[in-house]
This record gives structure tokens, C-alpha cells and sequence, in this order.
């Protein structure tokens, strides 16, 4: 079922999927921002984060979307089956309360989940850019509009004009399924653009001129020098901080520096 389903999944999804890795999209992204700064282009990234994206997706549209995905109606039927009447419980003023029915979300800790959550995402990037070009020209034929590792969505585009119109269609294809975006987590860096800031909800989205993607640093120069420098820096600080001979030969002497017995 997964394969069936991965063949229709959009190219720019990474996460979860088999031999996709995080670096790629690292490595791709560095290299969108280090040309389009050779190349004197301007050039808006918004670095979408969503609210307690896996615990909020909604489940009636989730069965909707595994049709949508030609999943085989058995299957979905037992998916949902196995979701149906799913109580839980949290503890509230150190007491523990009575059981209540949870109606959004994936489960947590099933190899299930991620599949599940991926369609969810996949329908949501292709939906919002269905309409218009407003990615980054990326072949002659083919733009870019997004690079995207499970719920980690970096928007690309050109223009300030794009990347609104782009981030709204994305904010309302979000909210249909049950997501919404996290306006203080959101990021925007832009190169080689104007100092219009993109808004959202009526709210400015933070401008930031480096930004920490899939864990690794991504600025102006496209992001490998400031990142293999940051690596190293916590590297050291790690080694300081755990080693357990950290900082003993500054306290104590070597032992040819012992002074001689005497005789």
C-alpha cells in the first residue's frame, strides 16, 4: 500500500520516504540561495511551522484523503476501525480525569502515523499550488515551490507579491484539514529583496537573515561555512563538557613535572 501511494506522492517531499534523506533537501536548498545570490536574484523563503501538527490533523478528512490516494477501501475501513472510539486520559491537578473521545490527530509512536500524516501534507502543498506560478524558476520548463520533509515546509518565491498570495493559499488549504500555522515559529529570510515584511492573520512573520533548517544553518552564502563552524563550536563545547579528563591537566601537574625525591 505505502508504494502504491509513495509513486503519487509530490517529488518535493522527503520525510519518511525511502531513500529521501533530510541532507538532500539541505544540500538543495543551500544551493537555491548560494545561486540566486550569485546571480543577484532575489529570492523569499518561509520556513512554515505548524501547531501540534501531528494532534491536529482532522480524521474525517484524513479517510477522505485516503480515497483521494486510491487506498483500497478494506484498508481504510480498518485504519479507521482501529481509530474509532479512541478514549484517553490526563492527569489535571494531580488528578487523573474520566475518559474522553479524541477526534483529531494520528497516533503517536505508530509506523502508521507517518504515512498517515504525509498525505495530509502532500494534498495540502499540491492543493495550495495548483493555481499560478509562484515558486522559483528551477528547470526551463518545471518551478520549485516548495521543499517539504514530513511537516517541515520551506516556501520558495521570487517576489514578495508570490510569496504572499503563496503563503495565504497555504494557511487556508492548512486550516481545512485542521492545522494551523504557528505565526511566532514562522520564519522568513530573504535574499537580495526588499524589506516588505510578509504577513499573516493580519500579523508580521518574522525576517531573519539565517535560519536553522532540518538542522543545519542556512544563510546568504547558502548556509556549509556557518554550519560546519557551528558544528564545530558545539563539538567542542560537547567534548568539554563530557570528556571526564575535561580540563584535568590544567589542574594537575604532569607527572615528569613532579619534583625529584630526594635522597
Amino acid at each position: 500500500m505505502k508504494d502504491a501511494v509513495d509513486a503519487q506522492l509530490r517529488d518535493q517531499q522527503a520525510g519518511f520516504r525511502k531513500d529521501r534523506l533530510c541532507t538532500d533537501q539541505i544540500a538543495t536548498l543551500w544551493t537555491i540561495v548560494g545561486q540566486s545570490t550569485e546571480w543577484n536574484l532575489s529570492l523569499y523563503i518561509n520556513f512554515i511551522d505548524y501547531e501540534k501538527a501531528f494532534d491536529s490533523v482532522d480524521r474525517r478528512t484524513l479517510w477522505k484523503l485516503l480515497r483521494h490516494y486510491r487506498v483500497p477501501e478494506k484498508i481504510v475501513n480498518t485504519i479507521r476501525n482501529s481509530y474509532d472510539e479512541l478514549q484517553c486520559k490526563v492527569v489535571h491537578g494531580g488528578q487523573l480525569t474520566d475518559a474522553f473521545q479524541v477526534r483529531t490527530g494520528v497516533r503517536h509512536s505508530c509506523l502508521l502515523s507517518h504515512f498517515l500524516f504525509l498525505l495530509v501534507v502532500d494534498w495540502i502543498m499540491k492543493t495550495s499550488t495548483s493555481e499560478g506560478k509562484h515558486g522559483i524558476q528551477w528547470t526551463a520548463q518545471n518551478q520549485l515551490d516548495d521543499l517539504d520533509f514530513a511537516d517541515d515546509l520551506a516556501l520558495l518565491s521570487h517576489t514578495h507579491e508570490q510569496m504572499q498570495i503563496k503563503t495565504a493559499s497555504v494557511a487556508a488549504v492548512s486550516a481545512s484539514v485542521g492545522l494551523s500555522i504557528h505565526k511566532k515559529k514562522t520564519k522568513v529570510p530573504k535574499f537580495k529583496a526588499d524589506s516588505n515584511p510578509i504577513t499573516f492573520d493580519g500579523e508580521t512573520l518574522e525576517d531573519v537573515e539565517s535560519f536553522t533548517y532540518l538542522g543545519s544553518i542556512t544563510d546568504e552564502q547558502g548556509g556549509s561555512d556557518a554550519d560546519v563552524k557551528a558544528r564545530i563550536g558545539k563539538a567542542r563545547t560537547t567534548q568539554d563538557t563530557q570528556h571526564p579528563l575535561a580540563g584535568y591537566h590544567q589542574q594537575q601537574p604532569f607527572v615528569g613535572e613532579n619534583k625529584p625525591v630526594s635522597r
